[in-house]
């Protein structure tokens, strides 16, 4: 489905359905259809009746190798998400569906525990989520999030959660409590400081000045945190990476990272046609920059290489994000998290302990 004016939505990140690649067809806009829901396209929402919650991967530089993934699909609209080719496989397109048409595990509260008592299950950090935000806003209605890091505090196995809202601090009791076993860490994503840039790149996330309220309530609370810039833009959001790294420092982050921008599949032409409609005069500088770290593409995908990039400008990113870390004060990574305490609860341990 596209929109021929190439207005954009207001409140989206993409403006169009771009063709699935696995589908011989595909919805084309009818020029005749409502002008008010082609601009304000609702969310629907489905039933994922996957078998199972923990997703285990192979993949050597994500960080983790098991996570737990309630919803697909994320209504935060974030226009650079490498995840939303992901909703090629469902079916969906990458593009509006992939935050208007979210499939929700409702399930996955009764699996968990079954997973984490099975015989075959090595206690081990699970992230929450690899793909999609587990506080993306249909969170503070269904709290799925929630009901799992209930059962993952029962269990005392450990959980890194990454996000950009500012609704993980709902669950700081759960939290507090994961941290006593040194098995919770928390990572708030931060992309840029500028709130306007953010209601265009990132429409349905929480201000940037929540996020670093997050991280203050976090870190009072005794719960390890940290910030991620994720993703870094060249040429648009680079130039913040050391007042980002001081404002998540002012805010009590303890440690931080950085992701280089990816764009896999169509991820290039929605990008692409979001700098044409949002930051057109940057729109030349911001794709060559791209291709200056990805050896003169716009999207790398070899271990090793897609999370930092290569080349003289990536090198100046990492220069950068390392000088302005230390000067912040923070430590390059995250704590080690313990599943030295994991138990499997009896129905006595659930009742009383």
């Amino acid at each position: 489905m596209g929109h021929p004016d190439e207005r954009p939505i207001p409140g989206r990140g993409a403006s169009d359905n771009p063709a699935n690649r696995f589908e011989r067809l595909h919805y084309e806009y009818d020029p005749a259809g409502d002008a008010e829901e082609r601009l304000a396209p609702g969310t629907v929402y489905y039933h994922d009746r996957s078998a199972s919650i923990i997703t285990y991967n192979t993949s050597p530089d994500v960080g983790f190798d098991a996570s737990i993934n309630v919803y697909r699909g994320c209504e935060h609209g974030c226009i650079y998400c490498y995840a939303r080719p992901t909703h090629e496989y469902l079916g969906f397109s990458s593009g509006l569906d992939f935050e208007s048409r979210i499939l929700v595990k409702s399930r996955a509260p009764d699996l968990l525990p079954g997973e984490l008592a099975a015989r075959s299950y090595r206690p081990q950090v699970l992230a929450m989520s690899g793909v999609t935000d587990p506080y993306q806003p249909i969170e503070r209605h269904l709290r799925l999030t929630r009901q799992c890091l209930r059962i993952l505090a029962i269990h005392r196995n450990p959980v890194a959660l990454i996000t950009k809202n500012y609704l993980v601090t709902r669950d700081i009791d759960i939290l507090r409590e994961l941290a006593t076993y040194h098995a919770v860490s928390v990572s708030v994503s931060l992309t840029t400081l500028d709130n306007e840039l953010r209601k265009v790149l990132e429409p349905r996330t929480s201000p940037p000045g929540k996020r670093l309220d997050a991280l203050q309530e976090l870190s009072d609370a005794g719960i390890p945190c940290s910030v991620l810039i994720a993703p870094v833009i060249p040429g648009l959001t680079d130039h913040e990476i050391p007042a980002i790294l001081e404002a998540a420092a002012g805010a009590g982050a303890q440690s931080a990272g950085y992701i280089m921008l990816r764009l896999p599949h169509n991820l290039k032409e929605l990008f692409t046609r979001w700098l044409e409609q949002h930051r057109p005069e940057k729109k030349s500088k911001v794709l060559n920059r791209i291709r200056s770290v990805r050896q003169g593409r716009l999207n790398e995908t070899a271990y090793g290489r897609r999370m930092r990039g290569e080349g003289q400008f990536a090198e100046q990113v990492a220069r950068l994000f390392e000088l302005g870390r230390r000067q912040a004060g923070l430590r390059p990574r995250g704590p080690e998290l313990s599943a030295a305490r994991f138990r499997v609860p009896t129905d006595q341990l659930n009742l009383f302990g």
